[in-house]
């Protein structure tokens, strides 16, 4: 049986592939379990040269990639190319966070008069499944962070291609192996497989150890009650996205032009679908704020096209439903009815509306954003209470001397991963301080992030080694420091340049 993706800016097939077949998804994770103890045992620098041999082939590819993922995604060749530049970086990135050595953990106790020598060190799990997302298909799919994190913490990877850019998957795939060949990767090392089924025989795989996953929240519960079904429960660290918050603050919203054109571009971008994308403002009442965001809208004039035919359905369905749930459309940009095109819209409610249970607190996966207005601070806090905790959050003030701000952002950061202040919520940068996830059901782990430096923390278990002979611990917590990474010893924290 073929998956097969499609143009979605007509609506006819593009690529196919055959789905893996049961035997050989077991076959492909046996090969991965034979090479994770390898892996565990290579030094860093070993698996930073892998993961920028894979960059390196990445960029040597770059144009046929972007064109064949253009063909399947519709996202443009110039987001595309770009997308490929920054995956190639977020993989040499994740090299760099492994030859750094801080997420190795290693902590040593030395014995005393009345304790045991201890020593602590994360170890890598084994083989990790990735499904990637459809809406970013080189910086979160075959090659993307959940990639790069679980082979630079030691892991090997198997990834289910996504159905909606088959074709880019495979090819992705290809260049991935021929980098990992020649640079001396052990053979299991990374694979994909194809397939509906061939993702639930994946997870159900005795020899896979954990879970990574971009995209819906149906899709990502899905895999975690598979996971959670297993004989041996394994994590699954799930990224799923609800609605994102934008709160103006009465000072925030003397130029609401402004904050309405910022608002309206960052959830119009990639035709609103990005996880990120804010879904819903809160902005004092007497602002227009609903109006000023329509007008912008008018202004941009947005064209979206989504990923796939589903995806362009549920927009219609999401508007009808959030009409329904008491919301007012305030303008509306028709899908062009070429392809997979959904409509843009902006809509209203009273914020009394925003109860636990409505409609109105579902993201709606496109160009829809959802204006209410608020009387006073109980009725901003009321509000924001009553929202599903989310992965990102905005807030827009008058500045430092914002009256309002430092109560807000305390509370919004007990509801998602990440505040941004006067910025939009819509960039991820891969970097050291970067928390991309929040509280369920935004992500299925809320201390987890999916991007930036700490990712490498989902693939590794901490293991305290008492009373064991130096020449026995794994590598990083020998006494010599062959990798020379950081350590804590005795409490004090010790450079790996100074071991």
């Amino acid at each position: 049986m073929s998956v097969v993706s499609h143009d979605p800016r007509t609506g006819l097939p593009a690529e196919s592939a055959e789905e893996t077949t049961t035997a050989e998804v077991l076959n492909i994770v046996q090969r991965a379990a034979g090479a994770a103890p390898v892996l565990a045992a290579t030094s860093p620098h070993d698996l930073r040269e892998w993961l920028r041999a894979i960059a390196d082939g990445l960029e040597a590819h770059q144009d046929e990639l972007a064109r064949l993922a253009d063909t399947e995604t519709a996202l443009g060749l110039d987001r595309l190319t770009g997308e490929v530049n920054r995956a190639a970086n977020q993989l040499r990135f994740y090299g760099d966070v492994a030859v750094e050595g801080s997420h190795l953990g290693v902590t040593i106790d030395p014995r005393t008069d009345t304790t045991p020598e201890l020593v602590r060190v994360n170890r890598p799990v084994g083989p990790v499944a990735v499904f990637g997302a459809s809406n970013f298909p080189f910086a979160f799919s075959v090659l993307g962070n959940d990639t790069g994190a679980a082979l630079a913490a030691g892991c090997p990877v198997v990834v289910k291609a996504h159905p909606a850019h088959v074709g880019l998957s495979l090819r992705q795939a290809e260049i991935a192996h021929q980098a990992l060949l020649a640079a001396g990767a052990p053979t299991g090392t990374f694979d994909v497989v194809v397939g509906h089924q061939a993702g639930i025989n994946l997870v159900q795989a005795p020899g896979i150890t954990a879970v990574a996953f971009t995209g819906s929240q149906s899709g990502g519960l899905a895999l975690w009650r598979l996971a959670n079904e297993r004989e041996t429960v394994i994590p699954v660290y799930a990224e799923m996205g609800t609605v994102n918050p934008v709160v103006v603050t009465r000072d925030g919203s003397r130029d609401m032009g402004s904050v309405a054109a910022g608002f309206v571009g960052s959830f119009t971008l990639g035709s609103g679908q990005f996880c990120t994308k804010p879904g819903i403002m809160l902005a004092p009442r007497g602002t227009h704020a609903a109006q000023e965001v329509a007008a912008a809208l008018r202004a941009s004039s947005p064209t979206p096209v989504m990923l796939t035919r589903a995806i362009a359905d549920s927009v219609e369905t999401g508007l009808r439903e959030m009409e329904d749930a008491g919301a007012v459309v305030v303008d509306h940009v028709a899908a062009s009815g070429e392809g997979w095109s959904a409509p843009a819209a902006v809509l209203r409610a009273d914020v009394s509306a925003l109860r636990p249970g409505s409609r109105l607190l579902e993201e709606c996966f496109g160009a829809v954003a959802l204006v209410c207005e608020y009387d006073g601070d109980d009725e901003l806090r009321e509000a924001l209470c009553a929202l599903q905790s989310s992965l990102a959050a905005s807030l827009i003030t008058g500045g430092e001397d914002d009256a309002q701000a430092p109560a807000l952002m305390e509370l919004l950061s007990r509801k998602v991963g990440r505040v941004a202040v006067n910025e939009w919520p819509t960039g991820v940068a891969f970097a050291w301080a970067q928390q991309h996830g929040g509280p369920w059901p935004s992500t299925s782990v809320a201390s987890a992030t999916s991007v930036g430096a700490a990712g490498l923390a989902r693939f590794l278990r901490p293991v305290a080694f008492q009373s064991a002979h130096d020449a026995w611990l794994p590598t990083p917590a020998q006494a010599a420091n062959p990798w020379r990474v950081p350590r804590r010893i005795g409490g004090r924290l010790v450079l790996g340049t100074d071991s």
